[in-house]
């Protein structure tokens, strides 16, 4: 452990999987933290679904060959104990003993049916943190249910967002919510290892996914409250307008060729006049002089009208070269980039470096996710693959708990790691 980096005085037994819980204390790994998996050595740690799931960087597959389970866990050690097992139990109390917190996201009630709830946490070490985040938290009258991202997205209202009006609601396409979930883990997280550092008393977490996605639209459940608006009708929603605050044209614009897009967004009167100014020079089309269309009250209320304008110039131009165009008079414009264009062909991906090359025990060199932020004296270091199965048992085990060489041996033997 390198003592400059910013966590490195923090150690976490962590029993989080997926990407709503792993994907929090891969944030803190990524500054230091030592963060230690608990995995199951009978189920080769699958309680965790990505581990050995598609994407795969080649034709091996296997626990050891999930590049999800990769990505959310890199810089994080691994040890196997069968929690089954009383010799188990011990060794998982020996470890939270010598721990800042204990984090997971399991379902509500697992940790305390396995003898390790909050009260327990606090018997072991009374000033211990602990993180837990589930989709509906830890009290309440759906408690007991289970839920994945998507779940959590419907139940709390994002997925009513997104869309188009007179449609369904078109959801996110993937799982936003144990993106989010995961961040604001890592914020709860940390504001109680800081709470504890100051007090030295700490606490427990309780957190739940689908509240934090009702904290995403408060504006929208405000205009319920406050007015009685319901976000769908009148021609809402349209997740390429802009209503709050009002601009007009803002959207996706198709371009020449398959697939190909272009996002426009006009913040006031100046700019509508410099994308009129540059499509006027293609169409010489009078429509967009229109009298109604110099003030934004009048582009709101022509917004069909003005994006079939726009899209007859975009649809017979390169896409980069509109975003070029547009940007050189200062309207805020960026075309579409998809996923290889973004990583492999942007010269902010590489100065970023936003996508590191990891060392996998078994994959071998693998690139992962970066972190958006960099400090300037106690920066991310992301170097080290996840953990393959009990990868690091002799550390954990035997530098940190004491065991000897026999002594992990016979608990291999045992079935114990």
């Amino acid at each position: 452990m390198v003592s400059s980096h910013a966590l490195s005085h923090i150690r976490i037994c962590d029993f989080t999987g997926q990407l709503a819980g792993a994907g929090a204390t891969r944030w803190l790994a990524a500054f230091g933290a030592e963060i230690i998996r608990i995995e199951d050595p009978v189920r080769k740690g699958r309680w965790d679904i990505l581990r050995g799931s598609p994407p795969f960087k080649d034709e091996r597959r296997g626990v050891e060959f999930g590049s999800g389970f990769n990505n959310h866990n890199v810089e994080k050690l691994g040890i196997t104990l069968n929690l089954r097992t009383e010799r188990g139990r011990e060794l998982v109390r020996e470890l939270i003993a010598i721990s800042d917190a204990v984090t997971e996201n399991f379902a509500a009630g697992v940790l305390d049916r396995l003898g390790l709830g909050y009260e327990e946490l606090r018997r072991i070490r009374d000033d211990i943190v602990y993180v837990s985040n589930c989709g509906f938290g830890q009290t309440g009258p759906y408690r007991d249910f289970k839920s994945w991202g998507p779940i959590a997205q419907a139940v709390s209202g994002v997925t009513h967002q997104s869309g188009l009006a007179g449609q369904e609601p078109a959801g996110w396409g993937y799982s936003y919510m144990d993106h989010t979930g995961g961040y604001y883990m890592a914020i709860g997280l940390m504001m109680a290892l800081w709470h504890r550092e100051q007090t030295g008393e700490g606490q427990w977490v309780d957190m739940s996914c689908t509240e934090a996605g009702a904290n995403l639209h408060g504006a929208d459940l405000l205009d319920w409250a406050v007015n009685g608006q319901a976000l769908r009708g009148d021609n809402r929603p349209d997740s390429n307008r802009s209503s709050s605050p009002a601009m007009a044209p803002h959207g996706v614009y198709r371009c020449r060729g398959e697939d190909n897009w272009v996002a426009i967004a006009c913040r006031h009167d100046d700019d509508w006049a410099q994308l009129r100014s540059v499509i006027d020079t293609d169409l010489n089309d009078s429509n967009l002089n229109a009298a109604d269309l110099n003030h934004l009250q009048g582009r709101m209320a022509a917004q069909d009208r003005l994006d079939k304008l726009i899209s007859q110039w975009t649809l017979t131009r390169d896409r980069w070269s509109v975003a070029r165009e547009l940007e050189a008079v200062g309207v805020p414009a960026a075309a579409v980039a998809r996923p290889a264009e973004r990583i492999d062909g942007d010269v902010a991906t590489t100065s970023w470096d936003l996508w590191p090359m990891v060392d996998h025990k078994a994959m071998g060199g693998v690139r992962v996710d970066g972190q958006p932020v960099h400090f300037s004296d106690t920066d991310w270091v992301i170097e080290r693959g996840a953990p393959t199965l009990g990868q690091d048992n002799d550390y954990v085990l035997g530098e940190l708990l004491g065991l000897s060489e026999g002594d992990i041996e016979d608990l291999t033997d045992k079935g114990v790691i």
